[in-house]
């Protein structure tokens, strides 16, 4: 697969996750401000364009990455985005962390 072909698989699916969040949105506006923390970057993210992906729960842009990374051959499943993605994880964790230690002194 050339640069081109994988830059139209993006376009794509940009389009199409974009569409999974406002239909949902459309389906049930509460989810636009149902929160959740997501299993691939671990960012406390809006349900609406959110995926199931068997015991994991990605977030809108996570379902981008993952439809994407499957599309083009990058990823086989959740698991191995999961994996590569853990480095954002615990960055996330530790500003998360940072954040209550600023919230507890004052």
């Amino acid at each position: 697969m050339n640069k081109e072909e994988q830059l139209k698989i993006i376009e794509e699916m940009q389009a199409v996750v974009e569409q999974m969040r406002l239909d949902d949105i459309e389906e049930d506006p509460t989810l636009a401000d149902e929160m959740f923390e997501c299993s691939c970057c671990g960012k406390t993210q809006p349900l609406a364009g959110s995926v199931q992906y068997s015991k994991y729960r990605f977030c809108n842009d996570c379902v981008l990455l993952a439809e994407t990374g499957f599309a083009i051959g990058k990823f086989k499943n959740a698991d191995e985005l999961i994996k590569a993605m853990e480095d954002t994880r615990l960055k996330e964790m530790c500003d998360f962390i940072k954040q209550e230690e600023k919230r507890e002194v004052n």
